[in-house]
């Protein structure tokens, strides 16, 4: 038989790949460690019984991190949006009525995918830098009634943290509204607790906090909302993404799609090593090291582009010096020192990822000293120095930070 179409030259994936591995340090993915790693390597039966005791401890692990007795954790296969999406399209359709906290970029794609729905969705800007504050809700919630309430713990756009969250989604409780919070780039880096803050849907994605691969994504549902989906007498529009077919797999052994059994065996490690580690001490270095970090980059002379108020520590915003570009910067941090951050969504930021095993004092130096090079190769004027100095003087306050 002749084919028409001829297959394409020998395309080696080791051709394109660096010849040593980039230490990744932007808004995710971030590194993950070896067990992750070798986790992902496995593949089994996703329908077996290793499987279903794989589900039942990273619910197990889960309900810990989330910080719920709410045994209703599904995973998603795809990304933090997925699971996003996931929340939305079981929680609004017509006629439903959305209040959605904008900070940023990825606060409002929650509320483009609740109009998507068909939701009649109201937006409540926040000002540029500045986290929503109690007494905005309050006043947006006196005014009209709503059945949703969608907001980011942090900001991943531009390093906003939503530091009012737990007031804000007990007050919504009390007002009988269903709450939806983003932890994508904040959990295990800081506390969220869902059951004491009376959160109905928490949503994460593994390639960020966990520290572990993307692709694989996790989703948890109070025990209030659980039944309010289960009884909903409105057309799904998505069958991937439709909770009462989901469970068929996370809660009932059976078949919704081929689960992708690597990535949640890397998700078991991941989780694992934040449950060994606790999340007290887990937070403790996530703070403590990006602290350090922040007052190494104003002692080199840079500022941050959030006010302490309202900053995410997960993520790092530092504003760009007249004169350097941003693309210029990345692409010299990454072809001569081997160390990648992130550029931003359209500000005159970079961003440095402080999640998982980017809180660790060797990548903390590593990356600073990337950074400061690579800003007076492209025309910066900073103290490269005093930076170090800094970070050392702040690193040395806990000696767990190397653990």
């Amino acid at each position: 038989m002749t084919q028409s179409i001829a297959p394409p030259a020998d395309l080696p994936l080791d051709s394109i790949l660096p010849d040593e591995p980039l230490l990744l340090m932007g808004a995710g993915p971030v590194p993950v460690s070896q067990k992750v790693a070798t986790a992902n390597t496995v593949v089994i039966n996703h329908l077996g019984d290793t499987m279903n005791q794989v589900i039942e401890r990273v619910r197990l692990m889960a309900q810990y991190v989330f910080q719920t007795a709410s045994p209703h954790i599904l995973g998603v296969a795809g990304p933090g949006s997925a699971a996003m999406e996931m929340a939305i399209t079981n929680l609004v359709w017509p006629g439903k009525k959305v209040l959605c906290i904008q900070n940023g970029f990825f606060s409002g794609r929650l509320a483009e995918m609740a109009t998507r729905c068909g939701g009649d969705v109201d937006i409540l800007r926040c000002e540029d830098g500045e986290g929503v504050k109690l007494e905005q809700v309050q006043q947006a919630l006196a005014e009209k009634q709503y059945d949703v309430l969608t907001l980011v713990q942090g900001e991943t756009s531009n390093t906003v943290c939503n530091h009012e969250l737990a007031d804000v989604c007990k007050y919504a409780h009390e007002q009988g509204l269903f709450t939806i919070v983003d932890a994508v780039c904040t959990l295990s880096t800081m506390p969220l607790e869902m059951d004491a803050w009376h959160v109905d849907v928490v949503i994460t994605g593994g390639q960020k906090g966990l520290a572990s691969i993307p692709g694989v994504s996790l989703i948890a549902f109070s025990e209030r909302v659980w039944p309010y989906m289960m009884d909903r007498d409105v057309n799904m529009p998505h069958w991937c993404f439709d909770v009462r077919l989901a469970k068929q797999f996370w809660e009932e052994k059976g078949y919704h799609y081929t689960a992708p059994v690597s990535g949640i065996l890397a998700l078991h490690e991941a989780l694992r090593q934040v449950c060994l580690e606790t999340l007290d001490r887990r937070f403790n270095r996530h703070r403590l090291c990006s602290q350090a970090l922040q007052q190494a980059i104003e002692a080199m002379g840079l500022s941050l582009y959030v006010e302490p108020h309202s900053r995410l520590n997960s993520v790092v915003g530092i504003n760009l010096p007249d004169g350097v570009e941003g693309k210029q910067l990345l692409n010299t941090m990454s072809q001569l020192y081997k160390v990648e951050i992130s550029g931003s969504f359209g500000l005159p930021i970079v961003r440095i990822g402080q999640m998982g095993e980017q809180s660790r004092a060797h990548n903390l130096f590593r990356t600073l000293h990337a950074l400061g090079m690579s800003m007076k190769s492209c025309g910066g004027n900073v103290d490269l120095p005093a930076a170090m100095a800094a970070l050392e003087r702040g690193l040395d306050r806990s000696s767990a930070l190397t653990a």
